[in-house]
């Protein structure tokens, strides 16, 4: 894909603004799932550095302008020591990273890494009440117009998406290979109607138009929704 042909580049420029101190690129998230779409899906980059000080920071950043001056994400940066050390306040993070990433240069430090569970799920808990809250902040300062609400719930779904999976993952479920699947997955085991969910995947993977949304009732379910995952994850 013209992806990885932009991310081997952004790779070599690090390779040699840093040499040894750079230890491992990785990519993770929805480009290496099943459910990636090249028309929206970001590319995610992790780099692992064996020293991480402003010197460092310095020697990056000219790798790291080029590679957002063509709209990708800025890539996340770590210290080894400091990655695993994180494990306790990113487990959510780091439990999708260990479980699907490709290596673009140095050893595979993920696989296998110890995630503690029983933070876990206070991370799921914390990240779903704490969205909820800005998602109702966001529909109050849209004022009634439909069409940033509409844009408002498509921004957010895939994030709610990544924490229902994790919400199975705290109920004891298994997820599903795909987004929609663990949404609709969940939606069995807690009851809530995932309708919205799928619909406005649809939309991102521009199965359907987005005027489709019947965006007043939508919405209402959407919170329905997110609320009845947050009290089974609560009640675990």
């Amino acid at each position: 894909m013209e992806a990885e042909k932009h991310i081997t580049e952004f790779v070599e420029q690090l390779k040699q603004a840093l040499g040894t101190n750079l230890e491992c690129v990785t990519l993770f998230g929805s480009a290496v799932s099943q459910d990636f779409h090249a028309d929206f899906s970001d590319i995610n980059l992790l780099c692992i550095v064996r020293e991480l000080s402003a010197a460092t920071l310095d020697a990056l950043a000219p790798a790291f302008h080029a590679w957002t001056k063509k709209k990708f994400p800025a890539p996340m940066v770590f210290s080894r020591t400091e990655l695993e050390r994180s494990a306790d306040v990113f487990s959510i993070e780091l439990l999708d990273i260990s479980q699907r990433h490709r290596i673009f240069h140095g050893e595979d430090i993920f696989t296998g890494m110890k995630v503690p569970m029983d933070l876990h799920r206070v991370q799921v808990e914390h990240d779903l009440r704490t969205k909820l809250l800005t998602l109702r902040q966001l529909y109050m300062h849209a004022a009634g117009d439909e069409d940033r609400i509409r844009k408002l719930m498509l921004d957010s779904v895939t994030t709610f998406a990544t924490l229902m999976r994790h919400s199975l993952i705290v109920l004891g479920e298994q997820p599903a290979v795909h987004k929609a699947d663990s949404i609709a997955k969940l939606a069995q085991r807690v009851n809530f109607d995932a309708a919205i969910f799928l619909q406005l995947l649809d939309v991102r993977a521009r199965k359907v138009k987005d005027s489709q949304i019947d965006v007043r009732a939508g919405f209402s379910k959407y919170l329905q929704a997110i609320d009845k995952v947050i009290q089974a994850v609560d009640a675990v």
